[in-house]
């Protein structure tokens, strides 16, 4: 009889439950519930407002763009960086996890200082017109800036299997690189760049440290929705408010997941990867 590295599926399924029951599930019943107790009476009192509408906008649509953008950036990151050798592409490659290591805070900050009117790059881009510190897009630039390791961590290896061969043969056959790409390996990819473009769409979504500083936390210009949670806390005893906020964060953003997982499922059939 083999010895299993494992306890057997009772136990391990039993433990893994209680896990997730008391870490995930129970404190999002906690926010639901706290959120219900407002009443639908109260719900649009508090959603309505432009405030609220405008950081909802903002924290979803900047979250959606950005990790639209994370998804080309990070696509053609990890391409050069598995696919070409050059001078310096494991101090390159390091760079890419700074932002896991990095705190948020330190991250808005650096941001902030480096694309504020004064900073080294603000100051060039202020004869042009163009302001990113304080404005949508400093936020989309804090959020492009946390989710992009998402994305290339999530491709790397992925591309790393994939057959140089079948290029070759496409190539062979009479197909353009661009045709090769598209064709042969895009298909093979869509499945995991959807799984980047979801964690790096959750990512920032949740995203506040380095946001709030490089955001300048303008009324109905540049609030998020994390900003607007922690005010509501901040400003006294009662909760629900905030949990209500919450519980809408979590409802869209299980939502977004949800749809994003279909698609997964939808791109695996369609490119014939189990």
């Amino acid at each position: 009889m083999s010895r299993r590295a494992l306890p057997g599926f009772g136990l391990s399924l039993g433990i893994t439950l209680a896990w997730l029951g008391g870490i995930v599930l129970l404190p999002l019943t906690a926010l639901a519930w706290k959120a219900a107790s407002l009443g639908p009476s109260a719900w649009w009192a508090h959603l309505g407002t432009r405030r609220v509408l405008l950081a909802l906008q903002l924290s979803f649509g900047g979250a959606l763009v950005a990790a639209v953008l994370d998804l080309l950036l990070g696509l053609l990151l990890a391409w050069v960086l598995v696919r070409y050798r050059f001078p310096l592409r494991r101090v390159c490659d390091a760079l890419i996890d700074l932002p896991f290591a990095l705190p948020t805070a330190v991250a808005g900050i650096a941001l902030t200082a480096l694309y504020a009117p004064n900073g080294w790059v603000g100051q060039l881009l202020q004869p042009l017109g163009v302001q990113v510190a304080y404005t949508r897009l400093g936020v989309l630039l804090a959020m492009v800036f946390v989710g992009l390791p998402f994305v290339v961590r999530t491709l790397q290896p992925v591309i790393e299997s994939l057959e140089r061969e079948v290029e070759e043969a496409a190539l062979t056959l009479g197909a353009s690189p661009w045709q090769s790409f598209r064709r042969v390996l895009l298909p093979l990819l869509a499945p995991t760049l959807l799984t980047g473009f979801a964690l790096a769409l959750a990512r920032a979504v949740g995203e506040y440290g380095s946001v709030i500083y490089i955001s300048g936390n303008l009324p109905l210009r540049t609030e998020i929705v994390p900003l607007l949670i922690v005010q509501k806390i901040d400003a006294g005893d009662d909760t629900a408010p905030a949990a209500l906020l919450g519980a809408v964060m979590l409802a869209v953003s299980l939502l977004v997941l949800l749809t994003v997982n279909g698609l997964q499922r939808w791109s695996r059939r369609w490119s014939g990867v189990s």
